[in-house]
């Protein structure tokens, strides 16, 4: 915001409503994840067999948690980038940890091809080494979330 060009600060600022638009929607998106958490949950345990869940339950419900996670996550991103206009990088990678995560939990092995699972496993060790390596960095500099 201390650019010296006027122009250029008017631009920044409105980026800034921008996101802070996207953060309110986000909490709307969050809100209406954890509707949807409570719906599914209702709509298992009210068939029958009657409050009881199947292990595809488990797994659709678990996928609904870490869908609600990780939108809450973005808004974290959201809100550390508006509050320091730093790009919170370290976060970033383990918000995309946390997707293919719940990615990998709601896989279904059975319509699963070889080199879908070879691609699932390449991003999460690639993603992985990327997060130990900006842990590592940060541990010597003062940038440490």
């Amino acid at each position: 915001m201390d650019f010296p060009d006027p122009f250029f600060r008017g631009l920044h600022g409105i980026i800034r409503v921008a996101i802070r638009v996207l953060a309110v929607l986000m909490v709307l998106v969050i809100l209406w994840g954890v509707g949807d958490v409570i719906y599914i949950i209702y709509e298992r345990l009210l068939t029958p067999p009657y409050l009881l869940l199947n292990i595809n339950d488990i797994f659709y419900t678990f996928g609904a948690f870490m869908a609600v996670l990780i939108a809450v996550e973005i808004f974290i991103n959201i809100r550390l980038y508006l509050g320091t206009n730093v790009f919170p990088v370290q976060l970033v990678v383990a918000t995309a940890l946390m997707a293919i995560a719940r990615k990998v939990i709601v896989l279904d092995f059975e319509t699963l091809t070889p080199m879908y699972l070879i691609g699932i496993a390449a991003t999460t060790l690639a993603l992985g080494v990327t997060y130990w390596l900006l842990r590592q960095g940060s541990q010597y500099h003062d940038w440490d979330d």
